[in-house]
């Protein structure tokens, strides 16, 4: 990492502490505003020195929880939507420690406005005030040459073409490519170190001699320059292990996923409590959803579909949002797809997709649109079948057509969202929505869960259709 980087780094960590207090301040001086204060008396007497020593006593703890997120980690690529995700993780994770202390405490706050409004405020103090960081840094970089990492893609295949792209897209990634090479050529390398300069090297072709591959890597290590390389498909599986040994032989074991042991059980613990909790408020709103589905066509409230998850069948839950054997009317007798539908579809590969299905009812287009459809999958949730989050669960017709590769999205339970599904999984080719299920296998924690909940709450409130 850069010195710039990290100095830009360490600053962000006393911004946040100032970001945090200022939100204090904010949302008490809002409380006392005239027009506030006229539609609801303020009726406690705390004064303004009080409330800041509760909130610089809790900033600690706050700025503790962004760094639980990852809010401080050394890593030079950030995305803007990513970083403001887990601000709003970590700011909710600390009024969620708040609330936890009041009810230790059995002491009352003051004002529930003040409370809610601090969160609303912290997000957005400490998003903006790492916005201008960012600003900050980036105008550094591009005045005086400060900051950038001069960067070398070695290779010939489309990988090369990907990343250029997006560099070329997205200026805050931080990268200048100086060279793109076909082939590792340490003499021309060493050239290049000496004038421009050389800060990262990454290596996107995976058919290299392993001899040259070594060369390059002591070349980089030699001159402390940062080496990266896009990996051929068993070293992306590899980048999961565990090392043990037997007597004096060291064995590498390939994991499939870091959901195992704790990770697994702490997972299925949340689902429980959170399927619960999500049956129980939203019951209401099962009663009306039923009377629109009776009201506006013939059949049953509920239907049970036949999915796969973890490589075997199970029924998942829906409520009813087409007409009465919809399955039927889609799959020829063998299974596969009737030929007016391999017609209509517009997705490639397994999977099926028709923006204006014929078998959708009327109140059935409004359930998928806002995704109400999908609500009793709680209860597959609570059974064991699904989880919350989780690869998307296809159908055994879709399955079938698997290839090898796929299969990978089998390896854990199928979720009610994930990485595809927020993602715009419906307007995602394929293969590209494997990638990204297949990234959540590997790279499953608790705070990518989180995340990728916060985005499924903002898509339901917009009723984004792309993301269904």
């Amino acid at each position: 990492m850069k010195k710039s980087e990290l100095l830009f780094n360490v600053i962000l960590v006393p911004i946040d502490f100032l970001m945090i207090i200022l939100a204090g301040i904010l949302a008490f001086q809002v409380r006392f505003m005239p027009q506030l204060a006229t539609l609801k008396p303020v009726e406690f007497e705390m004064d303004l020195a009080s409330f800041l020593e509760i909130v610089f006593a809790m900033a600690p703890v706050f700025v503790g929880l962004l760094a639980f997120f990852g809010l401080y980690s050394l890593k030079s690529v950030r995305k803007f939507w990513n970083e403001t995700l887990r601000v709003v993780a970590g700011v909710s994770a600390g009024f969620m420690f708040v609330i936890f202390m009041i009810f230790i405490t059995r002491e009352e706050f003051p004002s529930r406005f003040i409370f809610f409004a601090s969160w609303f405020m912290a997000i957005f103090t400490i998003s903006l005030g790492r916005v201008v960081i960012r600003f900050v840094q980036g105008f550094v970089a591009r005045k005086y040459k400060f900051g950038f990492h001069r960067l070398v893609l070695v290779g010939g295949n489309g990988a090369v073409k990907s990343i250029q792209n997006e560099i070329n897209r997205n200026r805050t990634l931080g990268y200048r490519i100086i060279r793109k090479l076909r082939r590792i050529d340490i003499e021309f390398l060493e050239r290049l170190y000496k004038d421009p300069g050389v800060d990262e090297i990454i290596l996107c072709s995976t058919d290299v001699d392993k001899n040259e591959i070594q060369a390059l890597l002591d070349f980089c290590r030699e001159k402390n320059i940062v080496f990266k390389f896009v990996p051929d498909m068993f070293q992306s599986q590899a980048a999961l292990f565990q090392m043990e040994t037997i007597s004096d032989v060291t064995l590498i074991e390939v994991k499939r996923t870091p959901l195992d042991g704790w990770g697994k059980v702490i997972k299925r613990f949340i689902d429980i409590i959170f399927s619960l909790i999500g049956i129980v408020i939203l019951s209401p709103f099962f009663v009306l959803i039923a009377l629109g589905i009776k009201l506006d066509s013939a059949g049953p409230v509920f239907v049970k579909l036949e999915r796969i998850g973890r490589g075997k069948k199970f029924e998942l839950y829906k409520f009813r949002s087409m007409v009465r054997n919809a399955h039927r009317m889609k799959y020829n007798p063998d299974g596969t797809l009737r030929e007016e539908f391999q017609r209509l579809n517009e997705r490639e590969g397994p999977l099926f997709k028709l923006k204006n299905d014929p078998r959708v009812t009327r109140f059935g287009r409004f359930l998928r649109k806002t995704r109400l459809d999908e609500f009793p999958q709680l209860f597959n949730v609570l059974k064991g079948d699904m989880s919350l989050v989780g690869p998307r669960p296809h159908e055994p017709e879709e399955v079938a057509q698997y290839e090898k590769q796929h299969k990978k999205l089998l390896t854990i339970k199928p979720g009610i969202t994930g990485m595809s599904q927020v993602s715009g999984s419906s307007d995602l080719e394929f293969e590209r929505e494997v990638k990204l299920d297949v990234y959540y296998i590997e790279n499953w924690s608790l705070v990518l869960d989180l995340i990728i909940l916060i985005k499924t709450f903002f898509i339901f409130v917009r009723g984004d259709k792309s993301a269904c």
